[in-house]
């Protein structure tokens, strides 16, 4: 039995070495896991845009609420007040406009009556030129009186004095038209002006009621009745459950073969006997260590390389049970299969890209 069990081991060992290696050059090599990712979703901050106190909270702690739903609501009689008195900011440049249309339109009447006077001035004008003209001829012959001559002159002169005037007149009253017409341009500006004063309080008004923007679970509730909140004060926070995602922070050296469309298996911490299929979405368009409030400069003293991390997006699909179950912030271990091509392979015609270039495949695993 010993020289059997003598024979049997080294065999039995040698034939495991054979398959790890077997199955390492075929699958594992090729398999890039961390547990340094986690679950995380597009988490909404619910803030007011206007100032006052808080009237009424219609929402609770960890409950559910479609889109559009009303989550709190703030005194909004100042906001009405404020809003009558827009409107009648309105009302008042809407008759002062109407006040200048009367005004122009009597003003082109009264252009229209100066015009006419012009006309009969040059019409006695022209009378009164002819009767001095004829005085002057007969005054030549002695055949008229010099007193009927210069009362003829002076009418002449006076007639064109007339139109003079008259003609002045018509000019003036075009001025006047003009400056009427700037000052009604000027009451429209005022006007549109007051409606968009309008329209802000309006927003104001509406915004005292807070709806939620997307649908999901109330959560870490911070606003109360008789609160006084400012615009950016933090009320709650919406989360779009179960519309989740997992974000995985690979090392530099696995992402050499890691393309976005590539299966990757996720396993949760706090529900360690179910496994999720998910795949690679996106990734970061720089490692963690860039995004951070001290960004690393190796340019100034001793350099000391350490491997960097990326954040890869990895989707969760959101018909499986366990979906519904995460919560952002859980643990998770994602293992993503580099074999199998990603998107950008599939749309290039370069299917099996990975395992045609096998040699590259120990830069990955490392």
């Amino acid at each position: 039995m010993r020289k059997l069990a003598l024979l049997v081991l080294p065999a039995l060992v040698l034939a495991g070495a054979a398959y790890g290696g077997w199955y390492w050059w075929t699958a594992w090599r090729f398999l890039q896991s961390t547990d340094d990712a986690y679950v995380q979703s597009d988490i909404s901050l619910i803030s007011p845009k206007i100032e006052g106190y808080i009237k009424e909270v219609r929402i609770q702690e960890n409950e559910e609420v479609k889109a559009g739903q009303v989550l709190f609501v703030i005194d909004d009689r100042d906001f009405a007040a404020k809003k009558a008195q827009a409107e009648a900011a309105v009302a008042t440049e809407e008759a002062m406009i109407e006040t200048y249309e009367s005004r122009l339109d009597l003003q082109r009447a009264m252009i229209e009556q100066a015009k006419a006077e012009v006309a009969s001035a040059e019409a006695e004008k022209a009378r009164a030129e002819r009767d001095f003209q004829r005085y002057q001829q007969l005054m030549t012959s002695d055949y008229a009186s010099r007193q009927r001559f210069e009362t003829a002159q002076a009418d002449n002169e006076k007639a064109a004095a007339a139109v003079t005037q008259k003609r002045a007149a018509v000019t003036a009253a075009l001025g006047t038209l003009r400056v009427l017409r700037m000052q009604r341009d000027e009451e429209k500006a005022k006007r549109e002006q007051a409606r968009a004063q309008l329209q802000l309080t309006q927003n104001d008004l509406d915004n005292a009621v807070i709806r939620a923007p997307v649908a999901g679970v109330a959560g870490n509730r911070a606003g109360q009745v008789g609160q006084y909140v400012k615009p950016g004060t933090q009320l709650m926070s919406l989360v779009p459950l179960p519309r989740v995602f997992v974000t995985a922070n690979f090392k530099e050296t696995q992402l050499t073969r890691m393309r976005p469309g590539q299966p990757a298996e996720i396993v949760v911490d706090a529900y360690p006997d179910q496994t999720l299929e998910g795949r690679v979405d996106s990734f970061a368009p720089a490692s963690g260590a860039q995004f951070s409030l001290l960004p690393p400069d190796n340019a100034t003293g001793n350099f000391t390389k350490i491997v960097q991390r990326v954040p890869v997006r990895i989707a969760v699909p959101g018909d499986s049970p366990l979906a519904r179950l995460l919560r952002p912030g859980l643990s998770v271990t994602v293992t993503v299969d580099t074999r199998k091509p990603g998107d950008e392979d599939l749309a290039d015609g370069r299917v099996g890209r990975a395992q045609a270039k096998p040699a590259a495949a120990p830069a990955a695993a490392r």
